[in-house]
């Protein structure tokens, strides 16, 4: 066991000296100070700055955004595949684009045309 020197009616530690004191109150100052700074610089990256939270959020909202448009555009393409198709081996499909857009007729056909 390891016994402190008794001065002026009090032990001392052999591992703590009283003459060490300033420096130490220095020093843990410093360490306290760095550890704030570290503390508060990465307070400050997590919620302001780059791959913060507020960013991860609008990230995910974005992604929800171009996901749900992007499922209407598979929609649209799935129409537009299906109608492609139709045309490419019907011609009911193309005579009766012709009538309704265009107007056309067959030979023998007469159009009746009623204003209201």
């Amino acid at each position: 066991m390891i016994l402190g020197v008794v001065k002026e009616g009090r032990r001392e530690s052999p591992f703590f000296r009283p003459e060490s004191l300033p420096a130490m109150r220095n020093t843990s100052y410093w360490v306290f100070f760095v550890l704030i700074a570290l503390l508060a610089g990465l307070q400050y990256r997590l919620w302001l700055g780059d791959g913060s939270l507020a960013q991860v959020t609008q990230l995910k909202q974005q992604i929800a955004d171009q996901q749900g448009e992007n499922q209407q555009l598979k929609e649209r393409n799935r129409i537009l595949e299906a109608e492609v198709l139709e045309l490419k081996s019907g011609m009911e499909t193309v005579e009766e684009r012709a009538r309704h857009e265009l107007g056309m007729l067959k030979e023998g056909e007469t159009l009746y045309q009623l204003a209201e």
